[in-house]
């Protein structure tokens, strides 16, 4: 078969790709730089092609507890927002994480804090990583850097959300969801049947048989030996993943003496700007985390033995830099370089910073 290849936005490839990897409800709000997800599933209408429910709800709030309730059957299902509408979330986040139910959810990010702005920024990289509602719970984060790879990480979202009875987390932002670039799409894989989400989810809520006790969703334990039993059981669940799901992408590190770090959009401009600095004679790599959890700690790690300090470049005022700093335990110097406020800084700016910064 041949492959279909569209000029698309970053947005609408998420949208293609919920549909063609079997996707059975969305639930959302619209919120810039991230509506055209939505409104490109309307305009589809997969409703009458595939059976997927596309549904907007008066809220955040209500979408991401609609996704709850799906996902607590078993289904393929999923959210998207940006920024503010992500926090209004947090609550339902928690919820899914506690009741072990898997979800996709995307944060098309834009700048704040508050109302902020609707340009790009990448400042949800705490609240996203490390949990932004209460309780100790992780959740996947996978973050794209290009048009092709909101598709394909939709389609992986769900495979690992699936895998591991988890959230999976696609964080981008407002310039990558914008952009359009040349799309391969995903093929159509049919919607589960409901015998086929029973057997790949025992433990979903779809009416009970006559041979198994009935299957209660919840994330509510009063008994605290349970209630720990059940933080032990998550816990171990997110080093498995640790172990087996870190994912990274390396740039002229072969003979790299000085490092940049960046994640999504950033990581694009680090491109251009490693082949700058190499210009100048500066020996650069770039190493671009894909998960941002699991974080590649080890990979880090691994480059202290030649590489001189790190540059960590980030659409916000400093975050990823304290993760790459607790990898690093003090051996080289790491420092950050970012621009808020939804300004994207130019490669040139970036190698700027990594001579003043680092350099020196």
């Amino acid at each position: 078969m041949s492959e279909e290849v569209r000029l698309m936005k970053g947005n609408e490839a998420i949208a293609e790709a919920a549909i063609r990897c079997g996707c059975d409800g969305y639930f959302g709000y619209p919120i810039t730089p991230q509506s055209e997800i939505l409104e490109t599933l309307m305009l589809l209408k997969p409703w009458e092609t595939t059976g997927m429910v596309v549904l907007q709800a008066e809220s955040e709030v209500s979408s991401i507890n609609m996704v709850y309730g799906g996902a607590g059957c078993g289904k393929k299902v999923m959210t998207s927002s940006s920024s503010p509408g992500f926090s209004l979330m947090q609550e339902g986040m928690s919820y899914l994480a506690g009741a072990n139910v898997p979800a996709l959810v995307v944060n098309v990010m834009r700048g704040g804090p508050g109302l902020g702005t609707i340009q790009p920024s990448q400042a949800d990289y705490f609240q996203t990583v490390k949990g932004g509602g209460h309780g100790d719970y992780r959740q996947i984060t996978l973050a794209p850097s290009s048009v092709q790879e909101m598709a394909d990480f939709t389609v992986l979202g769900f495979e690992l959300a699936f895998k591991y009875n988890i959230v999976c987390m696609i964080l981008s932002d407002g310039l990558i969801g914008q952009m359009m670039e040349k799309v391969v799409l995903p093929p159509y894989t049919p919607r589960r049947t409901e015998e086929e989400i029973r057997k790949q989810c025992p433990w979903a809520s779809l009416g009970k048989p006559a041979n198994r006790k009935p299957n209660v969703i919840t994330s509510l334990e009063l008994d605290p030996a349970r209630m720990e039993a059940i933080n032990v059981s998550l816990q171990e669940k997110y080093r498995k993943i640790e172990e087996n799901e870190v994912r990274f992408e390396e740039t002229e590190m072969k003979d790299a003496e000085y490092l940049f770090m960046a994640f999504g959009s950033s990581a694009r401009i680090c491109q251009k700007a490693v082949e700058l600095a190499r210009a100048e004679g500066l020996k650069v790599g770039l190493l671009r985390p894909i998960t941002l959890f699991p974080f590649p700690t080890k990979q880090i790690k691994n480059q202290l033995s030649h590489i001189k300090g790190i540059l960590s470049v980030e659409l916000n005022a400093g975050q990823m830099v304290e993760d790459i700093r607790l990898a690093v335990e003090g051996k080289v110097p790491v420092e950050h370089f970012g621009r808020t406020g939804g300004i994207v800084p130019t490669p040139e700016e970036v190698v700027e910073a990594l001579k003043k910064q680092i350099v020196k």
